[in-house]
């Protein structure tokens, strides 16, 4: 709860407040009046008075609108000088998401969050567990002739981000590795060898870069996620296919942390045991080597 301010600091803190954003504006007390509709000296009194009085809620209000700060502030009731709306527009952002591999954006906010634990849901198969030879044949269509170029550009970011100080959760439907292994829905054109390649792969970083790494597989029947990464307590982004929508707010941002928390404690498969269920597979399949 905040602490109750009499009404002398309060019309003290106004003041100092006051003449902070007017300067901050680059304005003038005559123009501060002509804006807000008082006398050049209404404005002075405001700023030199003696009195422990402050002004009315309209004069207030009226300051606030015509310097670009809250009232909020003015009055010593928060300490962030933005307006509401100027405080939703830099909370929550929309982006492009081009359909490529790690685009500048994303290497962004891993390089931001560099140290921090970092969740992740993934639209399908993480990039960062894919092979080589998974992401010619997932980009191809997308990226023509520059595929493997893109793929060796973007290499060296999905090694610093394997390499970096982050940890990593990441949390799949376990339908994502059964279709996989099985050759099923999106992962029916992908060929025998390829999807053997990217199993044994799976179990190789599941065992090398544990517990670092810890890779969950929910039931989908039970729990729904939509494509999510969050980057430590610094922002929460959410894919929606053509865009990134990124909250910034400590409010989002916990809420979707405890989203993804509560896959992780909800999960079929943890992380330890992934290796033996995906052995499993491999074995049923046939894909075993």
């Amino acid at each position: 709860m905040q602490a109750k301010t009499d009404k002398r600091a309060r019309a003290t803190l106004f003041r100092n407040r006051l003449t902070e954003a007017i300067q901050t504006r680059g304005t003038s007390q005559s123009a501060l009046a002509r804006a807000v509709g008082v006398d050049r000296s209404t404005v002075s009194q405001l700023l030199k008075g003696d009195a422990a009085r402050l002004p009315n809620a309209q004069v207030v209000g009226e300051c606030a609108r015509a310097l670009g700060v809250s009232a909020d502030w003015l009055l010593g009731l928060t300490d962030r000088p933005e307006t509401a709306a100027d405080l939703l527009s830099n909370a929550a952002s929309l982006t492009e998401a081009p359909r490529a591999l790690v685009d500048e954006q994303v290497f962004q906010w891993h390089q931001e969050a560099a140290g921090y634990k970092i969740r992740h849901v993934p639209a399908g198969l993480s990039d960062m567990l894919k092979t080589r030879e998974m992401l010619e044949w997932e980009y191809a269509p997308h990226l023509g002739r520059s595929t493997a170029q893109a793929i060796g550009a973007s290499q060296d970011r999905l090694d610093w981000m394997r390499g970096s100080a982050s940890d990593y959760e990441i949390a799949m439907p376990l339908y994502e590795v059964e279709s996989l292994a099985h050759g099923e829905g999106y992962y029916r054109a992908l060929p025998r060898e390829i999807r053997a390649a990217q199993v044994a792969q799976l179990i190789d970083l599941t065992e090398q870069l544990y517990p670092r790494l810890r890779i969950y597989l929910f039931d989908a029947r039970r729990l729904f996620s939509a494509p999510i990464t969050i980057f430590g307590p610094l922002l929460a982004v959410l894919y929606i296919g053509q865009n990134y929508l990124a909250f910034r707010d400590t409010e989002r941002v916990r809420a979707l942390t405890a989203h993804f928390d509560l896959i992780v404690r909800e999960a079929s498969v943890g992380s330890r045991d992934l290796p033996a269920h995906l052995r499993a597979l491999q074995a049923e399949t046939g894909l075993a080597p």
